[in-house]
């Protein structure tokens, strides 16, 4: 079994058999393997915290037991390996220890994430660029203050899109923390934002299109609607469908009470442009009711990347945080 050790340990860890590829991964040939402790294949810190009994002691009591850490060679040089401790009857052993050296991917991951945090620091500095940009030139045009600010607004909202999207290495975006990220802006009392929903990963140019829709919507809410009086809160419920073909559905609905009577804009600015056709390209739409008790938005669009949902997300929020 090329690139799999396997080993036999007795309760205490010291090493009975040494099979497979172990000689090969570990530096260790098998005569010296055998009767040694496998804390030696562990860091100066893992073993301080027992973790290599710890294995032992969970294998038998769970029937088995998983893990993966950076482990030593003879040499002093590392590997990573993803293991398996498995419970065992064979002369004094009484575990069986399965590891699989996956240094290669290991160092791989590491070096993709580097690199998305590098291009995650060089966006950021990008967009602080263009903020400034934008701040001192519509200041020097003498352009109204109120349409500077919300400007600025918007490209705050997209690096925090962007944020989002690093943190889960770019694969896609939860859709509940891309919420709670909208929403943190604006805090207030606990239940003031109360979320539920399945479970949503959703395609990264996706996730940055609804972050900016959401952060319309909280941002009007702040300044006309539900979050503008102590007492308002908001409501987001959203839920997956697919269609007889597998595509996935997202309807978000966004709820506003307890806030001050709302009315239609009088005119179409740039929010009221974007909600009505952000989602559009993304075969859906926004539809919009000024209700007596405040905004009802109703937002749906094809999700691209097909992901399933798998769990529930529900609770109250104070400024989704």
């Amino acid at each position: 079994m090329k690139g799999y050790a396997i080993v036999a340990l007795t309760e205490d860890g010291t090493v009975t058999e040494w099979l497979a590829d172990a000689e090969n991964i570990t530096g260790f040939s098998r005569d010296e393997a055998v009767g040694m402790n496998i804390g030696a294949l562990f860091t100066e810190a893992d073993l301080a915290a027992g973790a290599h009994l710890e294995e032992i002691e969970k294998a038998l009591d769970q029937g088995r037991y998983e893990d993966s850490r950076w482990h030593l060679c003879k040499d002093g040089g590392r590997f990573w390996a993803n293991g398996l401790t498995l419970p065992l009857s064979y002369g004094e052993a009484v575990v069986m220890k399965v590891f699989r050296d996956e240094t290669p991917l290991k160092r791989a991951d590491d070096q993709r994430i580097l690199l998305l945090n590098e291009l995650n620091h060089r966006v950021k500095n990008s967009l602080a660029t263009v903020q400034s940009v934008v701040d001192q030139t519509l200041r020097s045009a003498g352009v109204d203050p109120k349409v500077r600010n919300d400007l600025i607004a918007r490209i705050i909202a997209l690096s925090s899109a962007h944020n989002v999207l690093v943190d889960q290495n770019w694969a896609g975006a939860d859709l509940e923390a891309i919420i709670r990220d909208v929403a943190r802006a604006y805090e207030g009392p606990a239940g003031r934002f109360v979320l539920e929903g399945p479970l949503l990963q959703l395609h990264p140019s996706q996730a940055v299109t609804l972050s900016l829709v959401l952060h319309e919507l909280v941002t009007n809410a702040a300044k006309y609607g539900a979050l503008s009086v102590p007492e308002g809160r908001v409501e987001i419920n959203w839920n997956l469908s697919h269609d007889s073909e597998g595509v996935r559905f997202l309807t978000l609905l966004w709820r506003e009470q307890g806030g001050p009577p709302v009315a239609p804009p009088t005119r179409s600015g740039f929010g009221t442009r974007l909600l009505a056709s952000a989602l559009n390209h993304q075969h859906g739409g926004a539809k919009v009711r000024y209700e007596p008790e405040g905004v009802c938005a109703v937002l749906t669009c094809r999700l691209m990347e097909k992901a399933p949902a798998v769990a529930m997300a529900t609770g109250n929020v104070s400024a989704a945080s």
